[in-house]
């Protein structure tokens, strides 16, 4: 029972650093309501949950880092897309800047957060940290030290994706817009920031 409970604060600390995930949560909770939200958040714990794995089945997270670089460069581009895909949502016509899905619905918005969480190599510089604290935890009983991580990290994502979208009605159409730019615009600087230090 201590790996699980073990887990469990060990996901929910890692998931609670307000990044690039964070971001993206935040914006689609608010613009397409709590279940996209939802399931930005979960792809972010899965994720999670499939680093814990790995340290369960003995494989460890060191061996990662060794392809740190090019998960950098990877997931970079693939934060700076997210973040030209805000701001072209902002610089469409007033007529033509409906709210609408992420296309591909529910699945695509696990799918693309599960591979973007995965491509961070601070995720994985942060479990490694984790696990090292936990010690004895991660080896009495490492199956539910990785169903304690999920629920930790789901845990988080499901209450930043409910405050969040709670807000959803009580903001005028052009904040909405406007919150396409800063979150765009600040996807797009993180993006480049993680891009260039996989080369320097």
């Amino acid at each position: 029972m201590s790996a699980l409970l073990s887990g469990l604060a060990a996901g929910f600390a890692v998931a609670m650093p307000v990044g690039p995930i964070g971001v993206l949560c935040i914006k689609r909770s608010l613009k397409d309501g709590f279940a996209f939200g939802l399931a930005t958040g979960l792809g972010a714990a899965t994720a999670d949950a499939s680093y814990g794995l790995l340290v369960a089945l003995g494989l460890g997270l060191s061996g990662v880092l060794a392809y740190a670089e090019p998960l950098r460069i990877g997931g970079g581009l693939l934060i700076m897309v997210l973040g030209l895909l805000g701001l072209r949502s902002f610089f469409k016509p007033a007529g033509k800047s409906e709210i609408a899905s992420p296309t591909g619905g529910l699945l695509a918005a696990w799918l693309g957060t599960y591979t973007l969480t995965l491509t961070n190599p601070m995720t994985v510089l942060a479990f490694i940290g984790m696990i090292a604290a936990l010690g004895t935890a991660s080896t009495a009983g490492p199956y539910l030290l990785v169903l304690g991580v999920f629920i930790g990290s789901f845990l988080w994502w499901l209450l930043l994706a409910g405050a969040a979208s709670r807000l959803k009605h009580r903001l005028p159409p052009p904040a909405l817009r406007w919150l396409d730019f800063a979150s765009g615009l600040g996807l797009l600087l993180w993006g480049v920031v993680i891009f260039l230090r996989g080369f320097f």
